[in-house]
């Protein structure tokens, strides 16, 4: 099985994020607009039981965090992907870190950068001309995230929530 870890925002935010996700991103429907905090790794389905502990105990361990989006950016030149960018903080960055330090199914293959993703997987002038709109339309918004999510992919593709923890709890 597939497993994933993240944190989603409002219903408002995911519905800014998926107005341009549905435009800009073939996979929009995969997954709701989310933070990954624990990409995408392999594990048996009898491990599930200790995989949902482990995620709760994370979860105890963390109070809720604010977040801020100041800015769309991008990944490139390594990735045509366009995101509204998570200001970082110490919380969101200790959430990453307790499930990536390599004793819970590996390390992340990439640095944390928190974001939700709005474009990707398009043609070079098209990213350009996505990203510059899409910055000069920009953002500003913040909230309070105070739930992490367990997901599982199924066999077609999209992406499952089993189980959520509340933060601090």
């Amino acid at each position: 099985m597939k497993f994933g870890i993240a944190l989603f925002p409002s219903k408002k935010l995911q519905d800014t994020v998926n107005q341009y996700r549905k435009r800009y991103d073939a996979r929009y429907s995969y997954i709701a607009p989310h933070i990954t905090v624990k990409e995408a790794f392999e594990a048996e389905e009898h491990e599930k039981p200790q995989i949902e502990e482990f995620v709760k105990s994370v979860a105890s361990k963390h109070k809720p965090t604010e977040i801020e989006i100041k800015k769309v950016s991008s990944f490139a030149p390594k990735k045509q992907v366009v995101y509204f960018k998570v200001e970082p903080n110490e919380t969101l960055n200790s959430i990453h870190d307790a499930f990536n330090e390599g004793n819970f199914y590996g390390e992340a293959s990439h640095p944390f950068v928190p974001h939700f993703t709005l474009a990707q997987e398009e043609t070079a002038q098209k990213f350009e001309d996505t990203l510059s709109h899409l910055q000069m339309i920009g953002i500003e918004h913040s909230e309070t995230l105070d739930k992490i999510s367990l997901c599982v992919q199924l066999e077609n593709g999209i992406w499952h929530v089993t189980d959520t923890f509340k933060l601090g709890q």
